[in-house]
């Protein structure tokens, strides 16, 4: 098994991401629509991460990967899969890089995620099912010389999304507090692993609670077998948490620094994101919303009177769609 992040190289890849990374807001949410969905004495913090360049957290992996390129595979471009915000990703890192990317997304992604791939530049190839996309970027990478970048395995990829964790920790010491808890959505895992290991790195004491929907619950499953698991359909609005697979090095990261998995509804991630637009005036896709319906629902109680940290990891969504879940009952 390749090594876990260290913090040293985490702090040395936030260095060098510089300032094709945003470091994105923290700020404690004191409001009485929250207070009155938590238990009395529980403090909550946001990682604004859907601030991030593109919409999300998914520049930091890519970047981090992008950036060990050697000037030929550079140039030769890069192919990835997604359902959306790590396309997105790859089309602006291929252009800060001076490169190209070619993405492979189900016909099923979001027409805005789409439409916005190809503003940054992207090549875009539509096919039917997950599965077919990481079949189809393969060929690419094949024939057309591209270099693949994984969604979320790795430990290039951790290195890149453990970087959320430790600016967050950093960010709410700097406020004076320190957190007895974050809590991540899940896709694959990569952002999940990254931030778990960089938060017990600095504060060892914290818990880290990963959040998974029940229709796309490949970490749960995994976490349960006590080896990697995939589904075979994913069936959630949180689209962009929806990998077919947990894979051997994200879940051994996740393994060895995440306290636990729960479940959430797609009917609980509506209400978080109705919370997060009333009382943080955030328009959030579903994911981004994940984490925060965690703690309005199984980990409620586990964590009442705690500091609680929770990462918005993305807000990549179109009006419409937004509207109509935060509207639907």
């Amino acid at each position: 098994m390749l090594p876990f992040p260290t913090l040293p190289a985490i702090r040395a890849t936030r260095k060098r991401l510089g300032d094709r990374i945003l470091t994105t807001s923290v700020r404690q949410l004191d409001d009485d629509a929250v207070t009155a969905r938590i238990v009395p004495g529980t403090t909550l913090w946001l990682k604004e991460e859907l601030f991030q360049r593109t919409g999300s957290f998914k520049p930091r992996g890519a970047l981090t990967v992008m950036l060990e390129l050697t000037p030929e595979q550079l140039a030769r471009g890069v192919t990835g899969v997604s359902a959306g915000n790590h396309a997105i990703s790859l089309g602006f890192s291929a252009r800060e890089l001076g490169t190209t990317a070619k993405v492979v997304m189900p016909r099923t992604a979001n027409p805005f995620r789409i439409a916005l791939c190809r503003e940054l530049g992207a090549e875009v190839v539509l096919v039917d099912t997950v599965h077919e996309a990481f079949e189809q970027a393969r060929a690419i990478e094949r024939d057309e010389g591209r270099t693949f970048v994984h969604p979320y395995e790795g430990p290039l990829t951790a290195l890149g999304t453990a970087t959320v964790g430790l600016e967050f920790i950093e960010q709410v010491r700097a406020s004076g507090a320190e957190l007895d808890a974050v809590i991540v959505a899940a896709g694959g895992g990569g952002l999940t692993g990254g931030v778990a290991c960089a938060t017990k790195l600095l504060v060892p004491h914290a818990q880290v609670f990963v959040v998974e929907p029940e229709g796309a619950d490949t970490m749960h499953r995994s976490f349960a077998a006590g080896t990697p698991q995939r589904i075979d359909t994913v069936r959630t609005i949180a689209d962009s948490l929806g990998a077919p697979r947990c894979e051997p090095y994200s879940f051994a990261l996740n393994r060895a620094y995440v306290d636990d998995v729960v479940l959430i509804t797609d009917e609980q991630i509506r209400d978080a994101m109705r919370l997060l637009f009333r009382a943080a005036k955030l328009v959030t896709e579903p994911a981004g919303a994940a984490a925060l319906a965690g703690l309005l629902y199984p980990l409620r109680e586990r964590l009442a009177g705690k500091h609680v940290g929770v990462v918005v990891c993305g807000g990549n969504v179109d009006a419409a769609t937004f509207c109509a879940q935060i509207a639907a009952t």
